[in-house]
């Protein structure tokens, strides 16, 4: 397996960032030379809507890989996502990684936003997820589904990966785990111990050989978040989140350890547990963004990526 390394902008460090600070992020790993950058998506807070990061990202770099982590699949149209992305691919000259998800469970403020009942959630995200690869790889699509009708409809541009970009997905649900398994082309969790990921990771080649399939072994991603030099208020506020997330599990046991040598050590643990792709991401920013990229790249990211 290659080990690439990307960086994550998140819900929480990346927030109300401007112009400059933007611009300094991406221009940072494209110059340090990082593998790929990842926008998540929160409507409720001061993260960046990811097609609007994605896009201009496209336009800044020549190198750089650029992904979702993750977008909210359920709540759009994939007929205008599906053009956005494949407009984005274009214009990137291939460069997209698409990573989807439900949103976050028990945020009402969220659902309301993206307008979908949870109850339909997952069918949604099938439904979108094949009416997008659907779009992207033939020349002309019908489509009569639960959620989505379409007759005669033809998308341009399809974008320039061939057959068409990844699809990823997040999260670590047994019906997660099933969806990966059943029509994505990789996978992206959080949030999960390396021992929790050996045993999902083994559940998706179980479920995807059961259906046919085969998640290629280099698609086996993790993202992996560390608390960063923030202020101990704000790092105290993400790990009360976390234990509500994770009931019964220290929230501690879910993040990289203390400095860069912990952060490393994590990496090296779901390496062993087969995973190759990662996204580091702060969960408090940092005070000069290029320095902690510059400081990461030269710790973390040299020393372990190009392994096999």
């Amino acid at each position: 397996m290659k080990i690439k390394i990307g960086f994550g902008l998140g819900t929480t460090a990346g927030a109300h960032l401007d112009g400059g600070g933007f611009w300094s992020i991406i221009d940072a790993c494209e110059s340090l030379g990082w593998d790929s950058i990842w926008f998540s998506e929160r409507a409720s807070d001061g993260t960046l809507g990811p097609l609007a990061a994605l896009g201009a990202a496209a336009g800044r770099t020549r190198r750089l890989k650029f992904g979702t982590s993750v977008m909210v699949l359920p709540g759009r149209n994939p007929v205008l996502l599906a053009k956005e992305l494949a407009s984005i691919d274009v214009l990137s000259g291939g460069r997209l990684i698409a990573a989807f998800g439900l949103g976050v469970d028990g945020d009402p403020g969220e659902q309301q936003a993206f307008a979908v009942d949870r109850a339909e959630a997952a069918g949604r995200t099938r439904e979108a997820t094949e009416l997008i690869r659907r779009l992207w790889t033939e020349p002309e699509v019908t489509h009569e589904g639960r959620y989505f009708r379409l007759h005669r409809f033809r998308l341009e541009p399809k974008p320039v990966q061939k057959p068409h970009p990844d699809i990823w997905f997040g999260g670590h649900s047994g019906a997660a785990l099933r969806r990966t398994a059943e029509i994505g082309t990789g996978w992206l969790p959080s949030f999960l111990s390396p021992a929790e990921y050996r045993e999902r990771a083994d559940t998706i080649r179980a479920l995807a050989a059961a259906a046919g399939r085969r998640i290629d072994e280099e698609h086996y991603g993790a993202l992996v978040a560390y608390l960063g030099p923030g202020e101990p208020a704000d790092a105290q506020r993400l790990l009360d989140v976390l234990a509500a997330r994770r009931p019964g599990i220290d929230p501690r046991s879910l993040l990289a350890a203390d400095g860069d040598g912990g952060l490393r050590e994590r990496i090296e643990g779901f390496i062993a547990a087969g995973a190759s792709k990662f996204v580091i991401v702060p969960l408090t920013p940092p005070r000069d963004w290029r320095e902690e990229l510059s400081r990461l790249h030269e710790a973390v990211v040299r020393p372990l990526e190009g392994r096999r």
